[in-house]
């Protein structure tokens, strides 16, 4: 049975969705401020591998991921480019898109954005006010904190140094891995300049970063969800600020798992700007390498451990994977015909059967994608050495399971 590993438990679950056969996961989109870099595409790689193996088990996945194309930084950006907003968040939606589809990252047909969710937002807000867990202050709306009942529950924040005067931050996000001990931001009142804003049932303005994904998750999977999935930079403000709004509106349990990988680094040291050292995916195909060589790079370590991404390592992934391809089709590409008397079909046979057992044993092991990728190798090598050529009846078997294994890998067949 699938186990993953549930930050609000901190342990592995066995799991179970809400309803049977159905499975419903938010994730995290790109912030359509700036385009995302190999880091980004990390995390939505592990997202896109969960979704798919949930699909290999039967299940019915309904997927929503988001643009965040409205938040400060989006505005900050416009301002010092020179553009406006909605034209660079149209320019990163289609490098996202574009990207996605050269890693061979499934999508959602559609996917929401907080400029299109403006109602749903406002709502949520009217129905925060009308709690009493959110009020008005300076002609912006605040969350209160202290008004919901386990808040900081996924970070395990320790509220017993929470100020005892009243704090308000402002802003949509702050740098850094930090707590911001005091109200947050819901809703920004227009003030003179502002270059986005709507005119809505609680007056002109726009929805803070906070409220923005509780409306496109509540709008289009409703109130309770089965897994939440991120970054690990999301267990810090972002996704407690999430659960604290939508509980507070429903009473009930927002998602009973919460996924967050962990940071891609480069050459041992993080990305940045000031270093110079962030990389897109045109980056490293422009240094010979092939979508499949990064997509498996990205998914083989295991998406809760820190990646180093060096010309090494990304030069071991290649030749792992081709390798492997050059046997699959090696395997698949010369068979002896129909081979009932033959002395090696039952060998051939047992391997064959064992390798989807090897690869569900360690992706129902909190999604092991290398250690999954190195048992099916080990048993298409002990294929090839004991039984090669394969009589036709193993070669067709083969051919199914590898091409079923592979619409979750995606860099096989």
């Amino acid at each position: 049975m699938l186990q993953l590993y549930n930050k609000m438990s901190r342990s592995r679950e066995v799991f179970h969705p809400r309803k049977k056969g159905e499975v419903k996961i938010f994730t995290c989109g790109p912030s359509t401020y700036r385009r995302p870099h190999i880091g980004n595409y990390r995390t939505f790689l592990y997202e896109d591998i969960l979704v798919r193996y949930l699909e290999y088990l039967g299940y019915d996945v309904q997927r929503v991921i988001n643009f965040t194309d409205i938040e400060d930084k989006m505005l900050e950006e416009a301002v010092e480019v020179g553009k406006k907003p909605e034209d660079i968040a149209a320019d990163v939606a289609d490098h996202f898109h574009a990207e996605a589809e050269l890693l061979d990252i499934k999508l959602p047909p559609n996917i929401p954005r907080a400029s299109t969710s403006i109602s749903q937002a406002v709502l949520l807000i009217q129905q925060l006010l009308k709690k009493g867990v959110a009020y008005w202050h300076g002609g912006n709306v605040f969350f209160d904190p202290l008004k919901f009942e386990g808040f900081g529950k996924l970070f395990r924040l320790d509220m017993a140094s929470w100020p005892k005067k009243k704090v308000r931050f402002k802003k949509d996000t702050y740098n850094g891995r930090r707590w911001n001990r005091g109200d947050f931001i819901l809703w920004h009142g227009y003030t003179n300049g502002d270059l986005s804003y709507w005119d809505t049932e609680i007056g002109r303005g726009r929805p803070s970063w906070n409220i923005q994904d509780p409306a496109m998750v509540t709008e289009n999977l409703g109130y309770q969800i089965d897994i939440n999935c991120g970054g690990i930079d999301n267990i810090y403000r972002h996704h407690d600020y999430n659960i604290a709004v939508i509980e507070s509106i429903s009473g009930k349990e927002y998602a009973n798992f919460y996924l967050h990988g962990e940071h891609l680094i480069i050459d041992g040291k993080t990305m940045s700007k000031s270093r110079g050292n962030i990389l897109y995916p045109e980056d490293v195909l422009d240094r010979g390498f092939k979508p499949r060589h990064l997509r498996f790079f990205l998914i083989y370590s295991h998406y809760r451990k820190k990646l180093n991404l060096t010309d090494q390592k990304l030069q071991r992934a290649a030749e792992y994977v081709d390798s492997a391809r050059d046997l699959i089709q090696r395997l698949l590409g010369q068979t002896r015909g129909q081979a009932a008397t033959d002395a090696r079909q039952p060998d051939a046979d047992r391997i064959v059967n064992d390798i989807r057992q090897e690869f569900e044993k360690h992706m129902n092991d909190d999604l092991s994608v290398g250690r999954a990728v190195d048992g099916v190798s080990d048993k298409l090598r002990t294929l090839n050495d004991c039984c090669f050529p394969l009589h036709q009846e193993a070669a067709q078997r083969l051919s199914g399971e590898l091409s079923k294994i592979d619409t979750v890998l995606r860099v096989l067949m």
